[in-house]
């Protein structure tokens, strides 16, 4: 009589058991899950101090403080994380600025200055977006700009642009406004300073500015212009630091 067969695992071990994990093969479940999100964490924060073209797996690794092998197992190429980043973090990040033209469809400055404190506080939340946007979204050649553009078009900033346009029709904004320009010079007036934080905080010379000054500088600028104040309140910015 022929005696019963006995599965091996895949490492040679006792039957019956199962099969031993391969050093570096990360486990799956919740581990992996907080595996993975640490690896993109990592990846935001060298994205945001050096720029991607200068960033390699090898140095997410390094960063990460685990083997290269453990970065390919969740991201095959670079250009795989950066739509997992794209996916997962700037998706999100985009819901939540919502649709504030839609929200405030006949007061514009409303509209702006929701919007660009509700920037601000992006910016403070996540301390690598400012520096990301400055080095891969509006920098020439920028890798995050064109990777969102073919991932995500243009479709917000189109329905802005018709937003803007639709107001300067109806009277109701400057019509010497730039529909395009203006949203950039939102983006601008919020992000730049948020990206050069650290500059300002290693230079004696240059007096501290803080998120809270960022954001009513952009709502004066965006409300008010250069002009003397002609509104003597100035209200909360809004912006949620916890």
């Amino acid at each position: 009589m022929k005696a019963p067969e006995h599965s091996l695992d895949s490492a040679g071990g006792a039957p019956g058991r199962p099969a031993a994990r391969r050093p570096g093969r990360p486990s799956g479940g919740v581990g992996g899950a907080e595996q993975r999100a640490r690896l993109i964490d990592a990846a935001l924060v060298l994205f945001a101090r050096q720029g991607i073209l200068d960033t390699s797996l090898a140095a997410i690794a390094r960063e990460a403080g685990v083997t290269p092998a453990m970065v390919h197992y969740y991201f095959k190429t670079r250009d795989h994380l950066i739509d997992v980043l794209i996916d997962e973090r700037f998706v999100p990040l985009r819901e939540t600025l919502g649709d504030l033209f839609a929200e405030h469809p006949d007061d514009p400055v409303t509209a702006l200055t929701a919007l660009a404190r509700r920037f601000v506080a992006v910016g403070q939340r996540h301390p690598w977006f400012a520096p990301l946007w400055v080095r891969d979204v509006i920098s020439e050649g920028g890798v995050l700009r064109q990777r969102m553009l073919e991932r995500l078009g243009r479709e917000n900033q189109e329905k802005a642009h018709t937003a803007i346009a639709r107001w300067q029709r109806e009277g109701r904004l400057n019509a010497a406004l730039e529909p395009s320009l203006l949203f950039q010079s939102l983006m601008g007036l919020t992000l730049l300073p948020l990206a050069t934080n650290q500059i300002w905080r290693g230079d004696a010379a240059q007096p501290h500015v803080d998120v809270e000054a960022i954001a009513r500088h952009a709502v004066a600028l965006i409300t008010q212009g250069v002009g003397p104040e002609r509104i003597a309140s100035r209200a909360d910015t809004g912006i949620d630091t916890d």
